[in-house]
């Protein structure tokens, strides 16, 4: 019985190893024929090699394919565009109005050359500041659209600086204006108030091209254009809506800016790279300083000084202002070597003095007093025809430490009484960046109490903020 035992065990493993064998020769039969009819034997000889397994070893096929592209968002790229381009998340808008406009900057070489210099002092604050907010990166050049990246342009409909605000928008985003200065000019200020606003109408419509569409023509111009299409049964998307020719090519110019930041060689266009780290440091200060004299202990131009300083109006900067320095980024550790030797020599840090009118005392008498050329006094106290003087106005004369009196008298930034008068144009022009002139856009508004968010504007036609 032990030895049938022997047996009939030895008969079952000499079939399993029979019906394994079989598998094995109908496994490289399919191999084969699936490497024929795939293409990977290329000839006869090819497939008629023999093909045989090494006990215990696997076999697998080797792609020599290259690797995939990358970006890895973990490491800051060297390029503020390549920065700027990775954040990058407001839908694209799809009109033939977006190719009008990147033909109309395309033919316009200098002038993108000319903006795109200008916004190296400020493009890094403000991608910062979006990147902190979680805001899609393209707003960043939304200043093109507005100002040509001027912080000194001046609309109009009396908006000032880059992004654009009439007075009394700018009072209601705490942007101060007085006879010392205007902080609609400021950087820094109009930047955080600017994004303020923009996050409020994103909140309110859920869609960024309805928020800036909101941003040109005004939240409740917007909402009523909406709700006209609702009723209608219509879309309601951007571009679906009745609004001004300026608000129609609104996001059109952003879009057709946008394109040309993301793909420069395939417009043909040299994008200059720009370091991705900060262009400008900020220094807090205390008591009445003079601008002249800040650029000097800086180094630095009176013109680059006033293009990062440029809400200040008159040579002077008061303490009241309660605003910090800012200075480019390389700047800042000379400034304050520097000024510390100033200080250490007691010199002042404000030489010009006020001076109150006398009764019958005239401008010209006070200006031939202190070594003043007289166009030169009524422009550093913004006296125009318009002005009134009356015994007991208080000029700002320069004192007998003054510096830098010539270099700042033609270059500090006035807010003109009156606003440039508006040109004519006809109904199917349309305004383009980088014109002084613009009819203007909406008024950007306080965000109002939840109870009362309803627009009470009834104009609908584009204001500015």
């Amino acid at each position: 019985m032990r030895s049938l035992s022997r047996l009939f065990q030895l008969l079952c493993l000499l079939l399993a190893s029979g019906v394994g064998n079989l598998y094995a020769e109908q496994s490289l039969q399919m191999t084969a024929e699936l490497n024929s009819a795939s293409g990977f034997l290329q000839s006869d000889s090819a497939a008629q090699r023999s093909l045989t397994l090494t006990p215990g070893a696997s076999q697998e096929v080797k792609d020599e394919l290259p690797p995939m592209p990358t970006i890895d968002l973990t490491k800051a790229p060297d390029d503020l565009w390549q920065r700027m381009r990775n954040g990058f998340s407001m839908s694209n808008l799809d009109s033939p109005l977006v190719a009008d406009r990147q033909a109309w900057y395309l033919n316009r070489p200098d002038l993108l050359k000319r903006v795109f210099e200008r916004s190296r002092r400020y493009l890094y604050h403000i991608v910062t500041e979006l990147e902190k907010r979680g805001m899609p990166t393209e707003l960043a050049l939304l200043p093109i659209v507005e100002s040509s990246y001027n912080p000194l342009a001046y609309s109009s409909a009396r908006a000032l600086g880059m992004w654009q605000f009439i007075p009394s928008t700018g009072k209601n985003y705490n942007l101060k204006q007085n006879w010392w200065y205007d902080q609609r000019r400021d950087t820094i200020a109009s930047t955080s108030a600017a994004l303020d606003y923009l996050q409020y109408i994103y909140e309110m419509h859920g869609d960024w091209h309805l928020a800036l569409a909101s941003y040109n023509w005004g939240e409740g111009a917007v909402g009523r254009a909406i709700n006209k299409n609702k009723a209608k049964g219509l879309p309601t998307d951007y571009a679906h809506l009745n609004m001004p020719n300026e608000t129609r090519y609104y996001v059109p110019k952003l879009q057709a800016i946008k394109n040309i930041i993301a793909e420069p060689a395939l417009f043909g266009i040299q994008l200059d790279p720009i370091p991705n780290r900060p262009y400008f440091g900020i220094v807090e200060r205390s008591g009445n300083m003079d601008i002249a004299l800040a650029a000097r202990l800086a180094e630095i131009p009176v013109d680059e000084f006033i293009a990062l300083n440029p809400a200040y109006s008159r040579p002077v900067m008061p303490d009241t202002a309660n605003s910090p320095l800012v200075l480019p980024a390389d700047k800042v550790q000379t400034y304050r070597d520097n000024l510390e030797n100033h200080e250490a020599k007691d010199k002042p840090l404000s030489a010009w003095l006020t001076h109150p009118l006398k009764k019958g005392e005239k401008i010209d008498t006070v200006a031939a007093r202190y070594g003043i050329n007289p166009a030169q006094l009524r422009k550093l106290n913004g006296i125009t025809a318009r002005t009134k003087i009356t015994p007991g106005f208080t000029l700002l004369v320069p004192g007998k430490d003054a510096v830098g009196l010539d270099s700042i008298a033609g270059r500090l930034p006035q807010t003109p009484a009156e606003p440039p008068r508006a040109t004519k144009k006809s109904k199917k022009s349309v305004s383009t960046a980088g014109s002084k002139r613009r009819t203007a856009t909406a008024k950007v508004r306080k965000p109002a109490p939840k109870s009362a968010a309803k627009s009470t504007r009834s104009t609908a036609k584009p204001k500015k903020r």
